[in-house]
């Protein structure tokens, strides 16, 4: 592996504006199952659940209209205006949710303040995602890209982390009677703050080599169009096939496994939780020790033994996890279940990155990321309640272990990126050609 040093203020300026963007994405989904009761009238908590999740979903759908409009600023405007913008519009959202009104105060109109303050967040995470994953891989030298960009993955569940720990704090603070009248929009106060912040430093960010080099020796006329990105139609959908199976397998652990354990395992809601949170921390941890390895062997082995794992592991881990009655057990199903998923999360941001020429690798990744997030990812959810309502649960495990099937003959034939370079700069410096497969 390169010698080459890791430019840890470029990764740690990018990742902590990641971890407040994902801190209140998440928030929304680990606190619903306090918040539900206060938008929808009285009935079954599964049918409550699946309004908030629907909900949740909307802002997936939301995302590839952020992915086109951010993707295409990040390209002309420069990777660290983009960073900027992005976690101002998820302040503003986490605010809206914050002071939402409820259903027994305005009838439906606080559902109404939801949707809305979801499809902020969609338009924010759908920029932020690929400003993100291209500032880090552009900002870091080849031979440590993997590592540097792993740290996306890092700070997306270090802000999970902080909002399940928040959780934790309250539950052992408030009553339950509190946290369901006013104490879950305590971490929706906290986000808006901590985004301000970040705006901070982010606004001190210094734009990456490879953008700049672009900006002086080409106009404006093609970098982050739709026209540019079009004659790149089959990376494009590569990005699209290879998220599929990954970010339908990371949904299901993360945001879902705190409900599944609570509303089919049966687990107390703070034992799913403490669950959660020590599985989310390992998975953290394990990231840039993946991302490091595949600078060293290439993207492609840990694709693919994520896309095997996926396909052949889930029913049968899905469905231990529903008959766990411990906190040892239902821990150690899911670290299994995360450790498979760290084959894809560790280095989907770089290898997306890599596919593309600077002029739209923005545009590039955001677009087809957010179109196959809002497909797979942000319904994964709701699906997975769907089934549970309609009586046959097991189905959504087969339907995961499907998407992950699809990924995996993507992942077989698709080419290695590790070696590409990324600026002109690199390929003055090339020694050997990038390799393909």
């Amino acid at each position: 592996m390169s010698k080459a040093r890791v430019p840890w203020k470029a990764v740690i300026g990018g990742s902590i504006g990641n971890m407040v963007e994902w801190y209140d994405w998440f928030v929304y989904s680990s606190f619903a199952i306090y918040f539900a009761a206060s938008f929808f009238p009285e009935g079954n908590d599964t049918a409550k659940l699946l309004n908030t999740a629907a909900i949740f979903a909307v802002g997936f759908f939301m995302r590839p209209l952020g992915g086109w409009l951010l993707g295409r600023y990040a390209d002309r405007k420069g990777r660290k205006a983009a960073l900027t913008l992005t976690v101002t519009l998820m302040s503003a959202s986490a605010l809206l949710i914050a002071i939402a009104p409820t259903y027994e105060a305005v009838g439906y109109f606080g559902a109404l303040v939801l949707v809305v303050a979801r499809l902020l967040q969609g338009l924010s995470v759908g920029g932020e995602y690929a400003a993100s994953a291209t500032y880090l891989t552009e900002a870091t030298p080849r031979g440590r890209r993997g590592f540097a960009s792993s740290f996306q993955y890092v700070s997306m569940t270090a802000g999970q982390l902080v909002g399940l720990g928040l959780q934790i704090i309250l539950q052992n603070t408030m009553s339950s009677e509190a946290l369901h009248s006013y104490g879950w929009r305590i971490p929706f106060v906290v986000g808006a703050l901590a985004a301000a912040v970040v705006f901070y430093l982010r606004r001190n960010l210094l734009e990456t080599e490879a953008y700049d080099e672009e900006e002086r020796e080409t106009g404006d006329a093609r970098r982050g169009t739709i026209k540019s990105l079009l004659a790149h139609k089959k990376e494009a959908l590569l990005v699209i096939a290879l998220t599929m199976g990954g970010t339908v397998a990371y949904y299901t652990y993360t945001t879902y496994l705190t409900k599944y354990l609570s509303n089919t395992a049966n687990l107390p809601k703070e034992t799913a939780t403490l669950v959660s949170f020590c599985a989310l921390f390992i998975f953290m941890c394990l990231q840039p020790l993946a991302g490091g390895l595949s600078d060293r062997i290439g993207r492609r082995p840990l694709l693919i033994t994520f896309g095997i794992g996926s396909m052949v592991g889930t029913v049968p881990l899905m469905t231990a996890l529903g008959g766990v009655s411990g906190f040892g057990g239902a821990l150690l199903l899911s670290l299994i279940g995360l450790i498979i998923v760290t084959g894809y999360t560790s280095i989907n941001a770089v290898v997306k990155a890599e596919l593309f020429p600077t002029h739209v690798r923005a545009l590039g990744v955001a677009l087809p990321y957010a179109i196959a997030n809002a497909l797979f990812g942000g319904t994964a959810e709701y699906v997975a309640l769907w089934f549970k309502d309609s009586g046959i649960e097991s189905g959504f495990f087969w339907y995961v272990s499907g998407c992950a099937a699809v990924s995996l003959i993507v992942y077989l034939f698709m080419r290695e990126t590790r070696d590409i370079a990324l600026s002109r700069a690199e390929q003055a410096t090339e020694k050997t050609p990038a390799a393909r497969v």
